[in-house]
């Protein structure tokens, strides 16, 4: 697959010299950026998901108490 993206020169340029710094092509650099990205996004859903349960029903357990409930111990 191939995509295009237009940026401006200074933008080039410094993705340019990122991707020069650290050995990789520009696609890796852009690539990385990316992927970076999404993945926090699915970070932040999933805090904000875990919360909002949390809020609903603000029940926590130490260590000892999930061993014990676990069957660890």
């Amino acid at each position: 697959m191939s995509i295009t993206l237009r940026m401006s020169d200074a933008d080039t340029a410094l993705i340019k010299n990122s991707a020069s710094l650290k050995g990789v092509t520009v696609s890796e650099v852009i690539r990385r950026a990316v992927m970076e990205k999404i993945e926090d996004e699915i970070d932040l859903a999933a805090y904000a998901r875990a919360i909002a349960e949390y809020r609903a029903n603000p029940v926590t357990y130490s260590q000892d108490e999930v061993e014990r409930i676990l069957g660890l111990r």
